[in-house]
């Protein structure tokens, strides 16, 4: 199960660069349900996400390079592609800021998983998030896949 809230941001954080970082791609196979292969640096994964906003089900599964680039070769719409920072938090929460590159250049966002809906419903972000987007699907990364900006 994943929990998690999302938002836009206002402004990023000065020393980014100080925080561990990747280069994400993702391909959506499917978008309802949410099929996707990722590659994160040189891990490979196939991921499927039931309906939901903040809180739905998630599986991932290992593919290997070849498999991932058979499979992206047969995404819809865009692939996406941006860089993740993760940023450490108190009580052991993370921030993962998300910036991304080509067709939506310009769009940053920042996700922050929690362990119940609970703790999702009480968090209190940092000034420097924007808007609030969790209840809005207009940002998950399925939906953007689809359209340009």
């Amino acid at each position: 199960m994943e929990i998690e809230r999302k938002y836009l941001v206002k402004k990023i954080p000065e020393n980014i660069e100080k925080y561990t970082h990747k280069e994400l791609e993702q391909g959506y196979l499917c978008t309802e349900p949410v099929v996707r292969v990722r590659r994160e640096g040189e891990e490979y994964v196939l991921t499927y996400k039931s309906k939901g906003l903040m809180v739905r089900e998630e599986y991932n599964l290992p593919l290997n390079r070849e498999a991932y680039e058979h499979l992206l070769e047969k995404a819809d719409g865009i692939v996406i592609k941006k860089t993740r920072y993760v940023i450490p938090q108190p009580g052991g929460l993370k921030i993962e800021l998300d910036i991304f590159h080509g067709e939506h250049e310009g769009l940053v966002l920042a996700e922050v998983e929690f362990s119940s809906e609970k703790e999702a419903n009480e968090y209190c972000p940092p000034e420097w998030f924007g808007t609030d987007v969790t209840f809005s699907n207009q940002y998950h990364n399925s939906v953007l896949s689809q359209k340009r900006k």
